[in-house]
This record gives C-alpha cells, sequence and structure tokens, in this order.
C-alpha cells in the first residue's frame, strides 16, 4: 500500500475534531497524526522530524486562531498544505484565511467525500478551488486569456485609477464604510466602486474582486 499522508486536525471542539478524526481515518491516502484545540497547541506539538503533510485548519479557536496558525504554518513550513474547515462562509473570513496561507477552504457540514475529493487536490494539485470560494469566478477571468480584444488581453484597461485603488483596499479586512473613510469618499460612492467593479469585471462578490487582484498582479498572497 502507498504510504499515507499525515494530517493534524485544528479545532476546539472535541466531539466534532473527534468525529472528524474517524472520518478522515476512513480514508485510504490519509491518516490523522495528531489532534490540536487550537494553534499554540498545535505548535507545541508539531515535531520537526515528523511533519504533516497536510493541517485541517479550523477558523474561530481561542488563543491562537485559525488566521494566525495559517500564517504561522506558512513563514515556519510552508511545504505543509492547509486546508481551511468551517462554519464560516462570509466573504471576510475566506479571504482573510486565503492570505494567510490556506490552499483551500471547505465547510464543515460538507459530505464525507467532498472532504476527501478537497484533501486529495491538495496534495496532489497543491490546492483546492470550490464552488464556494470560486465558483464561476476562475471561468470568468480565464476568459481574459481567450479573447482578443484589448480588454481582455490587460483586464486592467478597463478600470481608472480610483477604481484600481478602491480594489487594492477591498482586498484588505477593511469594510467598506472604513475603506470610504480612507480614499475620503461616502459609503455610497463605495458601493458605487463596488458595483461598477462587478459590471466590468464580471463579478459577483469580494472573493471574486481578490481573485481577480491576485491573478492581475495588483495584490500578493
Amino acid at each position: 500500500m502507498d504510504k499515507k499522508f499525515k494530517v493534524v486536525l485544528v479545532d476546539d471542539h472535541v466531539l466534532l475534531r473527534n468525529g472528524l478524526a474517524s472520518t478522515v481515518q476512513s480514508f485510504n491516502r490519509f491518516e490523522v497524526l495528531f489532534q490540536a484545540s487550537n494553534g499554540t497547541e498545535m505548535i507545541q506539538m508539531i515535531n520537526p522530524s515528523n511533519l504533516p503533510d497536510l493541517v485541517l485548519m479550523d477558523v474561530n479557536m481561542p488563543e491562537m486562531d485559525g488566521y494566525a496558525s495559517a500564517s504561522w504554518l506558512k513563514r515556519n513550513y510552508p511545504d505543509i498544505r492547509t486546508l481551511a474547515l468551517s462554519m464560516y462562509d462570509t466573504e471576510n473570513a475566506i479571504i482573510r484565511m486565503f492570505k494567510a496561507g490556506v490552499r483551500g477552504y471547505i465547510m464543515k457540514y460538507c459530505e464525507p467525500v467532498d472532504l476527501n475529493a478537497a484533501m486529495e487536490s491538495l496534495m496532489i494539485k497543491g490546492y483546492y478551488y470550490s464552488e464556494l470560494v470560486t465558483g464561476r469566478l476562475i471561468h470568468t477571468i480565464n476568459q481574459y486569456d481567450d479573447n482578443e480584444s484589448e480588454e481582455y488581453r490587460n483586464p486592467l484597461a478597463v478600470l481608472n485609477d480610483r477604481e484600481i485603488e478602491f480594489l487594492r483596499y477591498a482586498c484588505t479586512e477593511m469594510t467598506y464604510k472604513e475603506i470610504a473613510s480612507k480614499m475620503y469618499l461616502s459609503p455610497r460612492t463605495i458601493d458605487g466602486y463596488r458595483d461598477t467593479l462587478f459590471d466590468k469585471l464580471h463579478i459577483k462578490t469580494r472573493v471574486g474582486l481578490v481573485t481577480f487582484a491576485i491573478r492581475n498582479g495588483l495584490v500578493s498572497v
């Protein structure tokens, strides 16, 4: 039998974590290395001579949450792949976790077969893009490569300087109200910028704006 990938579970809900451990153990290509209640405990338990291949990371945890934990892994062990497993499907949570270094994001209420597929994708491809995170957005952005017009060869050509400025701020943790204050504009004007970008770029969510900005070099992960 092929060597199994070693998995670490980081979640503060013990019953859920134990159930998740049983599920992971049932997968053919994965085995649980250890479990931790938060990032602090994970750091204490990690053995540099026996590192995990994959970490399943909750978002909301005491002491050291998923954002800080994923960032620590990215800085210290960039080869370990991290999959966010959360109850939170808000744009802010998804954006923050990807910027922290996770390579995929899946909901806790997913079916075991979907979790297995996400884990397999991370180990084989290095990432997992679900409908939740990108959906039609990747397809839309990829259209830029296939269209011969200037608009599609250079997507940024359709944006003015203020729209690009707004787009960069949209990739931060700031709310739209905070962005309005930063740009010395009214919240209504900022809503107008957002809706204009949605229309110009054929994007429907803030996650889509972040994906577009990363793909086109406006921000880096």
